[in-house]
């Protein structure tokens, strides 16, 4: 029956003028032909379709066999492949290649892992080939097929150890090797074309920068490459040297790349902009591979200097950092964790960037990051992070951090069905005892170590306020005795002593501008290395805002005094 009705349409076509079929053509030819392949009627079908008569009819509709024909080449065993594989190679000659194109993509798609690599093996040279036959109007079109084909990777498990690279269950290894030969004839025709800075070839350039870009990203920014020895002939590494060359092949300096976060930003012609043509993870994945795996070092020049690629690296580092971070669930990295050396210093090494950095851009994406890792931990990682933070940071700014932070979980432990054992109770008292203290007691300079006086005191003052007497949830109230002769007392007197310090010196440099004294009174020194002189009128106003600090500091020590005093009469 289909075949009849197949036959039907043909020969009603031939007597049609070329291109002029009507819409119940096209379905009658693509029903009946569809039909006929899945029956097994494939040598008829094929008959059919090289007859010289039906050729036009082919060119127009033949790419709707596609679907059953593939289907065919798949399952491999079947008795029609080779008459398949016939009509499948003379549609790829003959039909429309922006409609081989539509239809090619469309079977590109699948869901199961071993169909996809079936599938990506397969139709990747039949479209390498339709995508030659558009000419110089094929930029847009090899755009759409890498974003199909990396689409389909990307549904593909990822090998994490040697035997699973070796074995290649799943065939991502072959894919990667497929990608690379679907798209070197274009790569080819763009270094061929680069003197001339043809705007075609300048589209294409862009769309294998884009394919790069993406790869960087995934899979090479989440795989783990092998070195020679431990896996001499490792797919996933040539994968990742033949993306580098690519970029090396259509214009992309690899060492601009790298140091892309120092260098003035290049003004590219066309529509991406250069966060969009150069995303900073990919670029981010590039440095690793570079100074981590040595792929392409022998490219670079030895005019960077060490610290120059050190400060680009920073910022790559925080990238691939936050990467991984984004990825992992909050609240699920254990405390045990915290015993793997690497889980501290990696913070660590975030405070010295948020710190002494002199890039205003990276402390502000370092503090981000760092606090992006505090939010991974479960309650009792984060408990011993604070511990281990308060302890080694030697920063007033970082440790008031962790005590906002401190707050914040207690806040949490404190609502309705969020009790945990870590922020309230017998087990934050130890922490709160490294919080409410005077580092140096009354002689504490409460300049240097304003961010954490403030924070304490803030800290102090919530839980006075959230906590009942008769609850005592945090234990605030069975310390606070101790409290009050280890923080608040001590803090007072540190208060007296340095505003009646800051006073005299006022005094002192009020006289001096009086006398127009020439001689400074006042030095301040910034990390123990003094700022040079100032003047009268600078260090007054330092002084006048220094001894408001102070009275900032008193006013809510005085507050949370109040506080304490009105629930202790209760």
């Amino acid at each position: 029956m289909a075949l009849e009705q197949l036959s039907e349409v043909v020969q009603r076509c031939q007597a049609l003028p070329d291109d002029s079929y009507t819409t119940e053509d096209h379905n009658i030819f693509t029903v009946a032909g569809q039909t006929c392949i899945e029956e097994g009627n494939s040598a008829q079908v094929l008959s059919i379709v090289l007859d010289e008569k039906n050729q036009e009819i082919v060119r127009c509709m033949g790419w709707n066999l596609l679907p059953p024909l593939i289907q065919v080449l798949l399952k491999k065993e079947d008795k029609n492949l080779p008459q398949c594989l016939a009509i499948f190679n003379h549609l790829l000659e003959t039909c429309r290649p922006k409609e081989l194109l539509i239809g090619l993509l469309e079977q590109l798609e699948q869901d199961d892992p071993d169909t996809i690599a079936e599938s990506l093996h397969l139709l990747l040279k039949p479209l390498q080939k339709v995508l030659v036959r558009l000419g110089s109007r094929k930029a847009s079109s090899l755009g759409m097929a890498l974003s199909s084909v990396l689409d389909q990777v990307a549904k593909l498990p990822l090998p994490h150890t040697k035997e699973q690279e070796e074995d290649d269950v799943f065939s991502f290894c072959r894919c990667c090797t497929d990608m690379i030969d679907f798209v070197r004839p274009f790569v080819q025709e763009v270094r061929h074309n680069l003197p001339n800075n043809e705007m075609q070839k300048d589209e294409l350039r862009t769309e294998l920068l884009k394919f790069c870009m993406k790869s960087l990203s995934h899979p090479l920014l989440e795989v783990h490459l092998k070195d020679p020895d431990t896996l001499a002939l490792s797919p996933l590494r040539t994968f990742a040297t033949e993306i580098l060359n690519i970029l090396g092949s259509i214009g992309e300096s690899l060492s601009s790349l790298v140091h892309q976060p120092l260098l003035k930003k290049k003004q590219v012609p066309g529509f991406l902009e250069e966060e969009v043509r150069y995303p900073k993870e990919s670029l981010a994945s590039l440095a690793h591979l570079v100074f981590v795996h040595h792929l392409a070092a022998d490219t670079f020049p030895t005019v960077f200097s060490p610290v120059f690629s050190l400060r680009c690296n920073i910022e790559h580092v925080s990238e691939l950092y936050e990467k991984s971070l984004v990825r992992v669930e909050d609240g699920s990295l254990r405390a045990d964790l915290l015993e793997i050396k690497t889980f501290l210093t990696v913070p660590q090494n975030l405070i010295k960037v948020m710190t002494i950095c002199p890039k205003h851009e990276l402390r502000t994406k370092g503090l981000k990051v760092f606090q992006l890792s505090i939010d991974k931990f479960n309650t009792e990682a984060k408990y011993r992070f604070f511990q281990y933070t308060l302890k080694t940071s030697n920063h007033s700014g970082v440790e008031g951090y962790v005590i906002k932070n401190i707050k914040n979980q207690i806040d949490i432990a404190l609502q309705p069905g969020n009790s945990n054992v870590w922020f309230e109770g017998i087990q934050l008292m130890p922490l709160l005892r490294k919080v409410l203290i005077l580092p140096d007691g009354p002689e504490t300079d409460l300049l240097q170590y304003l961010d954490r006086v403030m924070e304490s005191l803030n800290l102090l003052r919530y839980l006075v306020i959230r906590d009942k007497v008769t609850e005592n949830q945090t234990g605030i109230w069975t310390e606070l005795y101790k409290i009050e002769d280890t923080f608040m007392k001590p803090l007072r007197v540190g208060v007296n002593m340095s505003r009646a310090h800051y006073e005299r010196e006022l005094q002192n440099t009020m006289e001096a501008k009086k006398s127009k004294a020439k001689e400074s009174v006042l030095s301040v020194s910034v990390g123990g290395e003094e700022l040079p002189s100032m003047t009268p009128e600078s260090q007054i106003q330092a002084l006048h805002s220094a001894l408001h600090t102070f009275d900032m500091i008193e006013s809510v020590l005085a507050r949370i005094e109040e506080l304490i005093e009105v629930k202790d009469n209760l």
